[in-house]
């Protein structure tokens, strides 16, 4: 049986495991010099124990599963490449409060629960459209992600011991987190910081003031009546961790084979089932590297490597779909990833652009009605809107972002869905990265303060209001406006 050889991983081609991605085509690769050094960082990876859970992942599928039947809204935001700098106390809280504050408005809006996973403890590596880029008239290899090699052109040599880096900066990241949300970070009996100072329309700040007016009194009756005093919903909340699954010899060191946590999301022992088929109902394959993981645009390929890794994990996965993914592509994805039709297992991360959802979008979400599977569609607004200004400057326009999302909702709900959640690039920091919003931001100003290293990002500001804008709409739906 023909065997392939990837950075030194071996595997039959037609069985699947942690390793059997190697027999295909991989898009996206890393290709490293040093093998010995590779195998090494790897060998030191498969030996620490994981970053999340079992329990955990299943927790975040149940929660996802409410989300794919319309009774929970997803809310998806972090850095768009994080880097290792960005594990630092501040970074995280605001971060995480960002979040907090954003899953309340869409609370108030939706009237339903909103889930939280941050694009955070691991979102390091990022694909690109070409391996290597001109640096002062040098051809130099790509910047791919703090996890592969460095932002400095002295140091873009894809280095072996990065990937365990990557590790420990991700569990240092997600310790502090559950620290701090056990701690109190999340507690809103403290008061939170709705600073509308920023907003320059008159009418505009008296409808957010007014939606802020709302949240506040509910929590303030809540907290009057001890509404929260049996299960502490007031002092804490869930949040789940993502991030691409590009290098798959790092996802392949933390996926696991581990029993599967009560309850059971699996068929119960039949008395004419083998030891073996036994043993694979109550158990399966955890990449325990993040509680979420997305193929990404670029890597979607329905015989290529990533696909084939991410067939057998038993986590809650995510697919980029955009405007090249034709319907019959779509399904057979689905078909591929989600053979058991679990409603939630798949999140749909839709990515057109502003001026290419209402010609792209109907014809996907047709197909899979028709289909039997569930999946949660999630609009991703950032990727499509992507411009280069005239200086030379990456940017995204505010109204282009929150175009997407308007036509998502009015599509979904035309055709007689639902928009499941939404998926941004953002960030808690004061940057000027995106154009447009309240505050005015215009291209003069993206100088300010624009301090990514891949795309640009909504800032505190933008990501809040985007919020508000979404919530109104989820409002107006609910209340049949």
């Amino acid at each position: 049986m023909e065997k392939t050889k990837v950075n030194g991983f071996r595997k039959d081609a037609n069985v699947w495991s942690p390793s059997s991605w190697t027999s295909k085509p991989i898009k996206q690769a890393v290709i490293y010099e040093d093998q010995e050094a590779v195998e090494k960082s790897l060998a030191k990876l498969r030996r620490l124990p994981p970053i999340v859970t079992p329990t955990e992942i299943i927790k975040l599928k149940n929660s996802l599963k409410d989300v794919a039947l319309g009774k929970a809204f997803l809310l998806q935001g972090g850095d768009c490449a994080e880097l290792f700098d960005y594990c630092e106390e501040n970074a995280i809280d605001s971060k995480i409060k960002l979040l907090l504050q954003m899953s309340l408005v869409l609370i108030w809006g939706a009237s339903k629960p909103v889930v939280r996973i941050a694009r955070m403890a691991g979102q390091f590596a990022k694909p690109r459209s070409s391996p290597t880029e001109m640096i002062n008239g040098v051809s130099t290899p790509s910047f791919r992600g703090d996890n592969i090699n460095g932002f400095s052109p002295d140091e873009r040599k894809p280095d072996p011991a990065r990937l365990v880096s990557a590790y420990f900066h991700s569990a240092t990241t997600l310790n502090y987190a559950r620290a701090s949300l056990s701690s109190g970070l999340a507690d809103l009996h403290s008061p939170l910081d709705w600073d509308l100072g920023h907003v320059q329309s008159a009418r505009i700040k008296a409808q957010y003031s007014q939606i802020v007016t709302s949240i506040t009194d509910s929590l303030r009756f809540m907290r009057t009546v001890g509404a929260d005093s049996a299960n502490n919903a007031l002092q804490t909340v869930d949040l789940f961790t993502s991030h691409e699954g590009l290098l798959l010899e790092y996802e392949q060191a933390l996926t696991r084979r581990s029993k599967h946590p009560f309850p059971r999301h699996i068929t119960p022992r039949r008395p004419s089932m083998s030891t073996s088929a036994v043993q694979n109902a109550e158990e399966g394959w955890y990449n325990l590297s993040a509680h979420f993981l997305w193929i990404g645009d670029r890597t979607r390929a329905l015989d290529g490597a990533h696909v084939e890794y991410f067939r057998g994990l038993a986590n809650p996965i995510g697919v980029k779909v955009g405007p090249s993914m034709t319907s019959p592509e779509l399904l057979q994805l689905l078909d591929i990833l989600d053979p058991h039709h679990e409603p939630g297992k798949i999140t749909l991360i839709t990515r057109y652009g502003a001026s290419r959802i209402s010609s792209l979008l109907p014809d996907h979400v047709k197909a899979v009605q028709q289909s039997s599977h569930i999946p949660i569609w999630q609009c991703d607004p950032m990727h499509g809107n992507t411009i280069t200004t005239p200086a030379g400057v990456k940017t995204r326009r505010f109204g282009d972002i929150f175009e997407e999302l308007s036509q998502a909702l009015r599509i979904h709900k035309d055709m007689g869905g639902f928009l499941g959640g939404v998926h941004l690039e953002l960030t808690g920091e004061a940057v000027t990265e995106c154009t447009g919003g309240s505050e005015g931001l215009d291209e003069k100003g993206l100088e300010a303060n624009y301090t990514t290293f891949c795309d640009p990002r909504l800032n505190e500001k933008q990501a809040l209001e985007l919020a508000f804008l979404i919530a109104g709409s989820l409002r107006e739906e609910e209340n049949g406006e």
